[in-house]
């Protein structure tokens, strides 16, 4: 679980960038904006929709009113060209863990300032869309030292997978020791997209991952497989074993470590901090980006229900958008911002943030906050635009501040002013 301790993002402040990562020093920009309607504002979205005739199943699932923060908060640029940038989490002594697509981790202080590089991983297919991806810290990280990471792994026949690994960090931060796969979601695929793959423990010990579903026809169709690892939610053990009570451990031919089912491009993924209810971000195909509330054993509906389209415009199987017996998303969008890493706010400084949903939006090029009340989005706002980044992942510090990395290789803080 992405742990939210933050407590400041605001549209509205002060703009500063600095970088500790780049051969010149720059200038900070400084931009104060400050607002204090907050509430009730017209939708973000103002661009027409790919598919007008699809039609919202219920009101509020897309094009919420808009709300805007009024805390002034303070942004700063800490890192730059620190590479290609995946994932952001918290390690103790103040301090974060970043995966890099291309096959390492580093850690970076507080303040930017790059501490170790940690080598020693499998070999990654970072081709397209793979590489190094997702890591969380074992619950006992403390102790052990241990984390997960996932990342694409290529055969020598040129096919590849989604899998899932452990190691020990070693005391000199410098490299992983005894690195071995726990789990591969199989079957290996001949594509360089949608692998997935978000990570996330819950209270219990079981590890959440998420997979897509490969973005070819073939995968695609195997999201709806239960005998497939394609286009799924997995919930496992330590070891990658099963968890205990998954609901397909006794059904014929299906893998027993699915938890949910009917995905296309999941990449966010968190816990709420109050209810402990699993929240997920997808990317749909052109329009249909969703947010979803996961449950054991449902249905999500890739590809046979969609609000998008191909990207060449024709309809998705049936053009039908719902059906018995599959799920409907809290939230979607279209257009498409492409949702990636996502993280709930648990922390008290910005009340007015308490328990939103934060997502980092690639295509979209904004960081995206969602009111969430009894399960439904009741308002959205768009933060950091002027910024023009690709928000690949954030997560939030002990500090009280949001702290995201960019696919430009920067890591961007946003704090209370």
């Amino acid at each position: 679980m992405k742990t939210l301790f933050i407590t400041t993002l605001a549209l509205g402040a002060f703009i500063t960038m600095s970088s500790s990562n780049c051969r010149e020093n720059k200038q900070a920009e400084n931009t104060t904006i400050n607002d204090t309607t907050g509430k009730n504002l017209p939708p973000v979205e103002t661009n027409p929709p790919n598919t007008p005739a699809y039609k919202p199943a219920f009101a509020g699932q897309t094009r919420i009113n808009g709300v805007k923060t009024t805390t002034p908060i303070e942004t700063k640029v800490l890192a730059e060209s620190i590479g290609k940038p995946w994932a952001i989490i918290n390690l103790p002594g103040n301090r974060f863990l970043v995966t890099d697509k291309t096959g390492f981790m580093q850690i970076f202080s507080a303040e930017g300032k790059l501490l170790s590089k940690i080598t020693g991983f499998p070999d990654v297919d970072a081709r397209g869309q793979g590489g190094l991806l997702d890591v969380a810290l074992d619950p006992d990280f403390a102790n052990n030292k241990v984390i997960y990471w996932a990342y694409s792994e290529k055969r020598d026949d040129d096919l590849n997978l989604t899998a899932i690994a452990r190691g020990r960090i070693s005391g000199d931060e410098k490299t992983i020791e005894n690195p071995f796969v726990i789990f591969r979601a199989e079957p290996y695929f001949k594509s360089t997209l949608h692998y997935g793959c978000r990570l996330a423990f819950d209270k219990s010990g079981y590890l959440y991952a998420t997979v897509g579903e490969r973005s070819v026809m073939e995968g695609r169709m195997q999201a709806q497989d239960l005998s497939s690892g394609l286009g799924k939610i997995f919930k496992i053990t330590k070891e990658g074993k099963p968890a205990p009570g998954n609901p397909f451990l006794n059904t014929p031919n299906a893998k027993p470590e699915i938890y949910s089912y009917g995905h296309r491009s999941p990449q966010g993924l968190d816990f709420h901090p109050v209810t402990g209810e699993l929240w997920e971000t997808e990317m749909g195909p052109k329009g249909g980006d969703e947010v979803n509330l996961i449950k054991p054993g449902k249905d999500y509906g890739w590809p046979t229900i969609t609000y998008g389209v191909e990207y060449s415009g024709k309809t998705i199987g049936q053009g039908i958008t719902q059906k018995e017996g599959m799920e409907q998303p809290v939230y979607y969008w279209d257009p498409s911002p492409s949702p990636s890493g996502s993280a709930f706010y648990a922390g008290n400084t910005v009340p007015e943030w308490k328990n939103n949903f934060f997502i980092g939006m690639l295509g979209g090029q904004h960081i995206v906050r969602l009111v969430i009340e009894n399960n439904k989005v009741t308002g959205e706002e768009r933060l950091l635009q002027d910024m023009n980044e690709r928000f690949r992942d954030l997560t939030e510090g002990p500090d009280g501040a949001i702290y995201a990395v960019t696919d430009s290789g920067k890591i961007i803080r946003m704090g209370k002013k």
